[in-house]
Formats: C-alpha cells, structure tokens, sequence
C-alpha cells in the first residue's frame, strides 16, 4: 500500500472541498484533494444550473400561454420535449465544464481519486491502495438523495432529480413526492411543460414556508397548476406493467390509484458521512452519526477534523458551501491558530412561479430573540402596480422588526422577483439596518420593490415608529 502524509487532506472536490483547497493552500502546498466520485459540483451537474435550465424552458412556454391576456395569441403552442432535453444537456455540461477546467488547474500531485475512509483522526486509507496521514483532515463530501423505502416499491420507474436531466425526452406523468424545494421546482417545470404531474407531500409544509397565511397562499396558487396534497395519505406504491401505480385517499373522491410513467423522490437529501468509518475518528457525533461542529469555525470539537458544505446539513445551499469550504480550508491550513469565519445573512430561494424567499430570522426565532416585543409588516402583491402591469400580481410579503430599536430582522414572501428582493432585504440584515433607514433608501416607479416599501411602512408603522400607512398612495403611483 502507498504511503502519504500530508499538512492537509480534503475529503470531497465539490463547491465546498474546492474552496477548501484553495484557501488551505495558502498556507501550504503540502496537500491532497480526494474525490471518490465525478469532478464536478453537484450545483453544475445535477442541482442549481439544470434545474434552472428546465425552469427556463417552462417559463417560456408558460407565457406564451397566457400570452391571450395580453391581447397576444401565438397560435398553438408546440412543446419539443427532446429539443428541451437536449437544450438542458448542452449548458449543463458547459456549466460542469468550467469546474473541469479549474479541477485541471490543480497540480496532479494534489489530487487522489477514490473513496476515503478515516482508520483514526488522522489516518485515512484510499480504496485500500493508498494511505493518508495528514495533520489536519477537511470532510466536504456533500449529500445524495434520502428516498423513502416505500418510494423504492417503483423500481425502475423510481428517479431522484440527478437522473431526470438525463432524460432523452419528457415522459406523460409523474409522481412527484416531496413539495420542497426540489419538489417545487421540478414539479411545476414538468406541469408547465406538459407533463401531467401530481405531488404528494406529507408534513404539510410546502417549500419550508413558516408562515400559515403565505403557506396557504402558496399551496392555493400551486394547486390551480397541478394536484398537490401537502398531508398526503399515501397507501400502496406499486410497479406495474404500465407504470407506477400510486393509491392515496382523495378528499373528494376517496381512496383512489392513479398511474404514472415516473415517481420522482424530491424527499430531502442526506449527508454522506456514512461510508467514511467515521466513528473512527474519535469525533462526537449527533442522533444521525454525523460529526457535532463549530458553524463559524467549522471545526469538530478542538481537534484538526473540519466539515464543510452540504456534509454538514447545516445550511445546504451553494454560498453556503462556497464560504463554509473557505472558513474549513482556511482554519485547516493555519490549525491550531483557529478562527470564526463570516457567515453572512440566512437567504433562500425557490424559483418557482411565484418564487418563494426566506431571509434573516424566522418569524420564531425573531420572536425568541425579541421575546414577543417584535411586529410584522405585510403587502400583498395582487394590487401592486408594476405586478398587475406584467400580469405578475400574485403573492404576498410579510417583514419582521424589532420593537424599540427598529432594526429590521428578517422576511418571508412569495411572491414577484422574490430573487431579487430577498437579496436587497437580506443585505439591509447583514448591515443592521433599521426600518426608517430602509425607507430613506430610493424607490423607483413603477417597480415591483415598490411593494417592499410598503410592506416596510406597514412594519414601521406596527413598531408605533411610522405614520399611518396612506390608502392609494400617491407617490407610489396610482394602482400601488
């Protein structure tokens, strides 16, 4: 067996283990990036890029079918699923093909491909061909799927979103189990493309909206595009000749099956930390087996093992990762001189139609921080001028501040251009803004932030900071 030993060893060569090397190696070039899988990020090959791809398709076809309200009619409107397919397959690999190009960057030399398993803290052992000694270890091995063992029950026809951008064409139906955000997202592409899709949920959230009036508002809007049950009662799941039938009870017709050519599990992913033998790293570790750390350092209790990126599930996103891959490598390279890294505002988005945004606080942790001495401010977007005048109206904003200060802490919405808003209202979070200082800042007109503001009055208002909010607001323009 080939011997090693090096300063650092990064386990995983995805977002967050390639920001991990980059900033170990700014304190050594004695190192070692281990991939047991494919180079390139879960982001570009099966996640954030493909899925928007899809999305995109969706979009287009979805206008030019609402085109008529308008006055614009197109004619019929042809969908070419192997033409959409294709598309997707196109810029998906141009996507993972720059991560290749950087991935070539890397000197031979520090890169090892194969799965790694630790013998001990510092000792790991590379498809039992190479062993690893290194002084400080960085675990960025991502996450898989997590598929339900009844989901299995589909066997052949069972998908998970990694395989279904490999689809030479789009099928008749699927079963979509799971409204989160991979649900949410795929679920209404395929239905917009002409898909005939049901979704099945079962704790009753839809895409991790906390708020009941929003989540109400949301599951309304998707249910008029497609069946969804978010408290679904699902009875038998079973491969046939024809497809996958499905037997649930309907609130209207009872218990009934229906058949669908694909069951797509968007029901969550799971760490990958349990092929690494990790209990032999002498790591405290959760109810899950996953190591117990330090979300600013990213360190695992005070030894030289860090854990970055979707490994951890502490927040699953790609910024996330990308900084958390920083603040582990960093902190790798310069052990034991351990530092807590910036962890920037809580932001996420579901691109949807309406798009769904979390950022800053929930309204639960705003009201544990603040004790219950907080307001919240609202604005629906059905009236808001610019909204009504793309035909956009629909979904509602709710804002959160503290009494007293008036710092604004955080906001829920679902809604137009949510994108784009969430990252103007999250990056108020991150610089402590108080509500009157937003409302300082300018408006245009006529725009769909226009809302914002007025969500933002309603909140200063409820703070007993603000005047009363004034009904047809002039400056907005007519129609706000």
């Amino acid at each position: 067996m080939d011997k090693r030993t090096v300063d650092v060893a990064i386990i995983g060569a995805g977002t967050a283990g390639m920001g991990a090397y980059r900033a170990a190696r700014a304190h050594t070039d004695n190192l070692v990036l281990i991939e047991g899988g494919h180079y390139g990020t879960t982001c570009a090959r099966v996640g954030c890029m493909p899925s928007k791809l899809l999305i995109a398709a969706a979009e287009r076809a979805h206008d030019m079918a609402n085109g008529p309200q308008f006055g614009v009619c197109p004619g019929n409107l042809r969908i070419d699923g192997k033409a959409v397919m294709e598309r997707v397959r196109q810029e998906r690999d141009r996507f993972v093909g720059f991560v290749l190009e950087a991935v070539d960057d890397i000197p031979e030399a520090h890169r090892l491909v194969g799965h790694a398993r630790f013998t001990d803290a510092q000792r790991l052992i590379v498809d039992d061909k190479v062993e690893i000694t290194a002084d400080r270890i960085v675990i960025a091995t991502g996450a898989r799927p997590n598929v339900p063992g009844f989901l299995k029950e589909a066997k052949d026809r069972l998908v998970v979103n990694d395989d279904i951008f490999e689809w030479p064409d789009l099928p008749a139906s699927v079963a979509v189990f799971g409204p989160g955000v991979i649900g949410l997202e795929l679920g209404q592409a395929l239905s917009r493309l002409g898909v005939r899709v049901r979704m099945f949920g079962k704790s009753g959230s839809i895409g991790a909206i906390r708020d009941e009036a929003i989540r109400a508002y949301a599951l309304k809007t998707f249910q008029e595009e497609f069946p969804l049950d978010p408290s679904a009662e699902v009875k038998n799941v079973e491969r046939r000749d024809d497809g996958v039938a499905i037997t649930f009870v309907d609130g209207d017709r009872g218990e009934v099956s229906e058949t669908f050519e694909y069951l797509l599990a968007a029901t969550g992913r799971r760490p990958n930390v349990d092929h690494l033998d990790i209990q032999n790293a002498d790591l405290a570790l959760d109810e899950q087996g996953a190591p117990l750390f330090d979300r600013f350092s990213l360190q695992c209790g005070s030894g030289p093992v860090f854990i970055a990126g979707d490994s951890n599930n502490d927040a699953p996103l790609l910024h996330e990762a990308a900084d958390e891959g920083r603040i582990a490598g960093d902190n790798a390279g310069r052990f034991p001189d351990v530092r807590a890294g910036l962890r920037r505002t809580p932001l996420a988005v579901v691109f949807t139609d309406p798009q769904i945004a979390t950022v800053g606080l929930t309204v639960e942790q705003v009201d544990e921080r603040c004790s219950g001495q907080f307001a919240v401010g609202e604005v629906s977007f059905e009236g808001q001028g610019r909204s009504r005048v793309i035909g956009k109206n629909r979904g509602m904003l709710k804002v959160y501040g503290e009494k007293g200060s008036g710092q604004f802490l955080g906001a829920e919405m679902f809604g137009p251009a949510a994108e784009h808003i969430a990252h103007l209202l999250a990056w108020s979070v991150q610089r402590r803004m108080t509500v009157s200082e937003m409302l300082e800042m300018p408006f245009y007109h006529p725009v769909i932030e226009e809302g914002v503001r007025t969500a933002l009055r309603d909140l200063n208002r409820n703070l007993h900071i603000g005047p009363e909010v004034v009904r047809h607001c002039m400056d907005c323009g007519p129609g706000t």
